[in-house]
């Protein structure tokens, strides 16, 4: 499982940041979201960015602690705040950059699709974020 995102619909509005960082935090701040947006082109393109929920997870290698494992039914990678020491590899490692430190915490956060429900992609007007189990994706 995990969130498509089609950047030829999204218009840049932030309401998936909005979203997420009221579902991740309680508060509505798009810099504390674990996906951002990318704008480009004279702020005419917006490509919204989210974890890929990867097969062979780059910041699961990383972490030195194992704080990063998969959920029981392998939908999503999540963070136990419980081991994380905050070391930032995970962060380091992640090639699309979503992965962070939370400021607060100083522990890792990173997307956990709301336990197979995004917060994100219902807040999404125009379909730009699409959430996919495998069985359902078309390259």
């Amino acid at each position: 499982m995990f969130i498509q995102t089609h950047f030829d619909l999204c218009t840049g509005c932030s309401l998936c940041q909005l979203a997420c960082s009221r579902k991740t935090t309680g508060g509505f701040n798009p810099r504390r979201s674990v996906l951002k947006i990318e704008h480009t082109r004279e702020n005419l393109v917006h490509l919204p960015i989210v974890c890929n929920q990867c097969r062979n997870a780059f910041c699961a290698n990383a972490c030195p602690v194992q704080a990063i494992t998969q959920t029981q039914d392998g939908r999503a990678w999540v963070v136990d705040s419980e081991l994380c020491t905050g070391c930032g590899l995970c962060a380091t490692y992640c090639p699309l950059g979503v992965i962070h430190l939370d400021h607060d915490s100083n522990k890792a956060v990173k997307c956990d699709l709301c336990g197979g429900d995004p917060e994100c992609v219902k807040a999404c007007p125009t379909g730009a974020l699409e959430l996919i189990t495998t069985g359902d994706y078309h390259d």
